[in-house]
């Protein structure tokens, strides 16, 4: 059989690794999911080259890049790929198909593995994944999983997916819970760019065949924007709405933010971002409760004072199905619960 040497983006699943030759902070920003960076200059070299090119000459710094770049694939041959066989397929791309993706693409190919190159690199993919996520919601049925702060739509959506049913968790690519309060501990949001990768990574793996169920989500989880096409389907979408008691509610947030009970000043502190929302006496009254360490009473005050006006007045806003949804009226939110729910859904939306 005779692999071609470059290929598209819509070729990404006929190889068996996507390297990325880029420098470390270029992979950081954004790159093909799953890909692993292998870069042949790093973040430093590039710019001691770039530095030669326009201070010095563009000749020394070709005949410098060049021995650096051969230096580094030689490592990632000794190290990263040592162990592949004949019949590995590679496919390598940099910034826009290059010399950087050239020169990897070349010497693997040499050794005998069928490698490729990304025609027109990162850019080309860049440009790909925005226009499909212009379209690509479109293909599929969704179903947004409503509910008040507390009500473990998250946790839903894991059962479900446990079962068998397609979800899409935004949450868990925007590596934040969608509050306030929604910042997790030691894990930093992705960049913007890195986020609609994922969102593209997961869209792709759909089958419109079956129904896919998503949280309710405003236009932005932390600091990252949702794409408005796929925004714009949720919203248009049927509803499942999960209504518990709010003491459940109040157990599960104090399992859920359990990290929160340790750092009392950083509670605080975040707390201080609904002050705009808020009477003085109110925010004080909270960080009272912080300091004597009244979590239950802390959490049910938000709740009902913050949390479900807010959520009640953007989801009857935006959610247009909201007043037609399957309500679930658990009693618990615990495992057996939500493992429940779940069949009680996919049971009723089998094709």
């Amino acid at each position: 059989m005779k692999f071609p040497n470059v290929v598209t983006v819509a070729q990404l699943a006929e190889f068996d690794e996507v390297i990325d030759v880029r420098s470390p902070s270029e992979f950081a920003e954004d790159h093909v999911p799953g890909a692993i960076n292998c870069p042949v200059l790093d973040d430093a070299e590039r710019a001691a080259i770039g530095t030669l090119y326009k201070q010095i000459s563009p000749f020394d710094a070709k005949k410098r890049g060049a021995a650096l770049v051969a230096k580094n694939i030689a490592r990632h041959i000794e190290g990263t790929f040592a162990a592949h066989g004949r019949d590995w397929r590679p496919l390598v791309y940099c910034w826009r198909g290059g010399k950087r993706s050239g020169a990897m693409a070349h010497i693997l190919s040499e050794i005998g593995w069928h490698a490729a190159q990304l025609e027109g690199g990162y850019r080309a993919y860049r440009r790909s994944v925005l226009a499909q996520l212009a379209e690509l919601p479109q293909k599929y049925r969704y179903r947004v999983v409503c509910g008040t702060t507390g009500s473990a739509k998250s946790r839903l959506l894991q059962a479900l997916a446990l079962a068998g049913a397609q979800v899409l968790d935004l949450e868990d690519l925007a590596c934040h819970r969608g509050s306030v309060l929604g910042t997790l501990p030691a894990t930093p949001q992705p960049a913007q760019k890195m986020f609609e990768s994922l969102v593209w990574d997961a869209l792709r793996k759909l089958e419109p065949e079956h129904a896919v169920y998503v949280e309710a989500e405003s236009k932005k989880i932390g600091q990252l924007q949702v794409p408005e096409a796929l925004l714009a389907c949720m919203r248009a979408s049927p509803c499942v709405q999960i209504e518990a008691p709010l003491a459940e509610r109040v157990g599960f947030l104090l399992q859920e933010y359990g990290h929160f009970l340790g750092d009392p000043e950083d509670l605080k502190a975040k707390l201080d971002c609904l002050a705009g929302l808020h009477s003085k006496d109110t925010v004080a009254r909270w960080k009272g409760q912080i300091e004597r360490a009244q979590w239950d009473a802390l959490v049910a005050d938000l709740l009902e004072n913050h949390y479900d006006p807010a959520y009640r007045r953007a989801t009857l806003k935006n959610f247009e199905h909201l007043a037609k949804a399957q309500v679930l009226r658990p009693a618990k939110l615990d495992v057996d619960a939500l493992k429940h729910m779940a069949t009680q859904l996919i049971a009723g939306t089998q094709s």
